[in-house]
C-alpha cells in the first residue's frame, strides 16, 4: 500500500443538504472559468487540457497562453476571491459572494476585457439537467464561504491520497484533476488496450473512453445523489464486477450507479480516513483489474 503523508489539514463534515445551493452555484462558476481553459488551451488526449486543478488556496486553471502572455485564473477559497493574473503583471480580482451566475459571468467577462484577454465562451452549461445560459441564470445565487472552504479542504485531502495511490502504477495514469462539467475530482488508470466504442456517446465521451480505464474520484453529491462520496468504476464494466467485495466494509457496489461507492460520511467514521480511503482505492482497483483481466504484473510497481 502506498504511503500517505499528513499535511495537517482536516477532513471536515460536508452534508449535501447544508450547502447544495452554494455547490450548484459554484458548479456554474467553475464551468465559466473551465470554459476559458477549454478555449485557450490546445486539445490533449482524453480532454486533459480542460479540467481545473487543486491549488494551495482553491481551484485553478494553471497557465494558459494568451498571445505573447499567459493567464491563470484561481478560485481562492481561503480569502474568497477569484484571481485573474497575467504573466506580464496585470491582475484583476473578483470577490466570491452571494450573487447570480448572470452577474458573476458579466463581471468575469469585464475582468477579462480589462486585462486585454479575448476569449469566446459558449454560455451554456454542460452535464447538468435543465441548463440555463450563464448570462440568463438568476436562479443560482448562493455562496456560503464556510462550505466553499470545507469543499476545498476535502479536495486537498482527496488529492493527497489519490497522488499517493498513483505511485504504485507504472501504466498510463491521468493527472489528478477537477472536472467542472461533472463537478468531481478524478484520477484514471489505463490498461493500454483499446476499448470498444460506447453506443450513443458524443465525441467527448468517445475520446475519454477510447481505452480501457479504471477511474476513482470524489463527488460532493450533486445531480440528485445527495451525499458526498468516493467512487471507483471500470469502463467498460467487466463481467462479474458487481459481485466483487471491496474494503472497508462500509464501501460497496452501487447498482444504480454501476460503480463502487464509499460514502464520505463513512470515511469520516474511520480511525484513519486516509488509510481507509487508500484501502478502498486499492481493493476496488484490484477487483476491477482482475475482472477485466488487466496485465497487473506489467502495470504495477511492486
Amino acid at each position: 500500500m502506498s504511503g500517505v503523508a499528513d499535511c495537517g489539514m482536516q477532513w471536515p463534515e460536508l452534508p449535501w443538504n447544508e450547502w447544495a445551493d452554494t455547490a450548484n452555484t459554484l458548479h456554474m462558476w467553475t464551468q465559466i472559468v473551465g470554459k476559458t481553459r477549454l478555449a485557450l488551451t490546445p486539445l490533449q488526449n482524453h480532454w486533459w487540457n480542460v479540467p481545473l486543478y487543486v491549488t494551495a488556496r482553491g481551484l485553478g486553471t494553471s497557465a494558459m497562453v494568451c498571445g505573447d502572455d499567459v493567464l491563470d485564473v484561481e478560485f481562492d477559497f481561503v480569502a474568497h476571491v477569484l484571481h485573474l493574473r497575467l504573466g506580464s503583471g496585470a491582475d484583476k480580482t473578483m470577490k466570491l459572494k452571494p450573487q447570480t451566475v448572470a452577474d458573476f459571468y458579466k463581471e468575469y467577462l469585464e475582468c477579462l476585457a480589462a486585462l486585454g484577454v479575448s476569449v469566446e465562451i459558449w454560455p451554456m452549461p454542460v452535464e447538468v439537467a435543465n441548463p440555463i445560459r450563464f448570462d440568463l441564470d438568476t436562479e443560482h445565487k448562493s455562496y456560503d464561504p464556510e462550505y466553499a472552504h470545507r469543499f476545498w479542504q476535502v479536495l486537498v485531502q482527496a488529492e493527497k491520497v489519490f497522488r499517493a495511490w498513483g505511485t504504485g502504477f507504472l501504466g498510463k495514469v491521468s493527472p489528478v484533476h477537477f472536472f467542472w462539467g461533472s463537478f468531481d475530482l478524478a484520477v484514471t488508470r489505463f490498461s493500454g488496450r483499446a476499448a470498444p466504442q460506447r453506443p450513443g456517446t458524443d465525441s467527448i465521451q468517445r475520446e475519454a473512453y477510447s481505452h480501457e480505464v479504471i477511474s476513482a474520484g470524489f463527488w460532493p453529491g450533486n445531480g440528485g445523489y445527495g451525499a458526498a462520496s468516493f467512487y471507483c468504476y471500470a469502463a467498460p464494466v467487466p463481467e462479474g464486477l458487481a459481485e466483487a467485495k471491496v474494503r472497508p466494509d462500509a464501501a460497496g457496489w452501487d447498482k444504480a450507479l454501476g460503480e463502487f461507492i464509499f460514502k464520505y460520511d463513512a470515511v469520516l467514521k474511520e480511525a484513519s480516513p486516509e488509510k481507509a480511503l487508500m484501502e478502498f482505492l486499492e481493493s476496488a482497483y484490484a477487483a476491477a483489474a482482475d475482472a477485466a483481466k488487466w496485465d497487473r504484473a506489467a502495470l504495477e510497481r511492486r
